[in-house]
């Protein structure tokens, strides 16, 4: 069976390519295929459901540069598809004056991002969220939420009635490009052919990169992201996202206060190491997971250059008091009894064999393939964006231009 285009993961960046693809070569023979048995199982059924500015990536990076297009573009999409959505906003809160000097760094950066940003002293964020204490915030008025799942279903709706096919429970077991096709075998169904391959495997990236006869610099160290749901009595309470200002000298944004498009509200995440790329529970163990990253060099540099603030994320997971005092430092009326634990996410961090986390989108090409090979939020608010650059990226290779094989 010989298609156009093979899409490997059934996420929201797999959909959004294999849509633009199809957007782009009508009538193609395109296939998608997903091990779990339904789309947006892993990261993007698992994540915040924000809408993200594009406020705090490096001025110029990719990131950054999606991250503003994709919001506009989710927004649109969600108003074609009838997706429930809304545009709350987002308070980054500093509670302190180190924090106000980097929220001052910050809102210049916003300046550089084309982000709009209105600043807010301690009087007017008081007046705007009772519940929240600081010395100032920023505001930023173009954030929003949305379940990322419906989205995928609307997004898979579309390339089926493209002619598009999507396979469930469909693991991809091999992978071999050769001068004309590409082959990838199926658990359990027959060998597929593909004229071109995208493989949007989120934490499986460097296996399906490996699988290929690439030699990939990095691994993907899982980290998991606790969250809690606080209790009944906080719906309706906050009118925007609650975010702390960022530490520089930290990985990744902090604890937040995000409300739901269902109305409830979480608080989260922390980012702990994860002993299972796919393991959600927090005993999870896979050996073959702790295998990859013991035996990574980069695993141990990384480890050693945040010895410190893994640490503390490991008191803050274990000891739920402490987790608490996190919150507190901008939202003081918080209570234990408000933290209800639900499932964790799980984030796919592509780590480089010098020990650094790689923030931006990673590609690997290959003269028939696209390996995305790190995909960091805000993914799912840039996968439109992505989408079309990943389709991009493979029909203006030479020999992209093949006949479509048509259905």
């Amino acid at each position: 069976m010989t298609f156009n285009y093979c899409v490997i993961g059934g996420g929201i960046v797999g959909l959004a390519t294999a849509r633009a693809l199809l957007e782009r070569r009508p009538g193609a023979r395109l296939v998608v295929l997903e091990k779990e048995t339904w789309l947006a199982t892993h990261q993007t059924g698992h994540n915040s459901g924000v809408i993200h500015s594009g406020i705090y990536y490096a001025p110029g990076s990719l990131k950054a540069e999606l991250c503003r297009d994709g919001a506009e573009a989710t927004k649109a999409f969600c108003r074609a598809h009838d997706i429930p959505f809304k545009t709350c906003g987002k308070l980054i809160v500093a509670t302190d004056a180190l924090e106000m000097e980097r929220m001052d760094a910050l809102y210049r950066r916003s300046i550089e991002n084309t982000v709009e940003v209105e600043r807010i002293d301690r009087e007017r964020l008081a007046a705007m969220e009772p519940d929240i204490s600081g010395l100032g915030a920023l505001l930023v008025r173009a954030t929003g939420i949305v379940d990322y799942a419906r989205v995928c279903e609307a997004m898979a709706a579309d390339i089926r009635a493209a002619g598009g096919e999507i396979r469930l429970q469909a693991e991809v077991t091999g992978l071999s490009e050769g001068d004309g096709e590409v082959t990838v075998g199926v658990s359990g169904q027959d060998t597929l052919h593909a004229h071109n391959l995208v493989v949007c495997s989120g934490v499986q990236a460097d296996r399906l990169a490996r699988m290929a006869g690439l030699a990939p610099d990095f691994r993907i160290v899982p980290f998991r992201g606790e969250y809690f749901r606080l209790a009944k009595r906080w719906e309706g309470r906050l009118r925007h996202l609650i975010y702390p200002v960022p530490d520089p000298d930290l990985p990744f944004l902090g604890i937040h206060l995000t409300n739901m498009i269902d109305g409830s509200i979480t608080v989260g995440p922390n980012a702990m190491l994860g002993m299972a790329r796919e393991g959600y529970d927090r005993f999870a163990v896979n050996l073959r997971d702790m295998g990859d990253a013991l035996l990574f060099p980069g695993f141990w540099k990384l480890l050693a250059a945040n010895l410190r603030p893994g640490l503390e994320e490991l008191r803050n997971s274990l000891f739920r008091r402490r987790y608490l005092a996190q919150c507190r430092k901008y939202c003081p009326t918080l209570e234990l009894d408000d933290l209800e634990p639900i499932e964790a996410g799980i984030r796919a961090q592509a780590v480089g064999r010098d020990g650094s986390l790689i923030h931006d989108f990673l590609f690997l090409d290959t003269p028939r393939a696209v390996f995305v090979c790190n995909a960091p939020s805000p993914a799912a608010t840039s996968a439109l964006p992505i989408g079309t650059h990943i389709a991009q990226r493979l029909l203006e290779r030479p020999g992209a231009a093949r006949p479509v094989l048509t259905h």
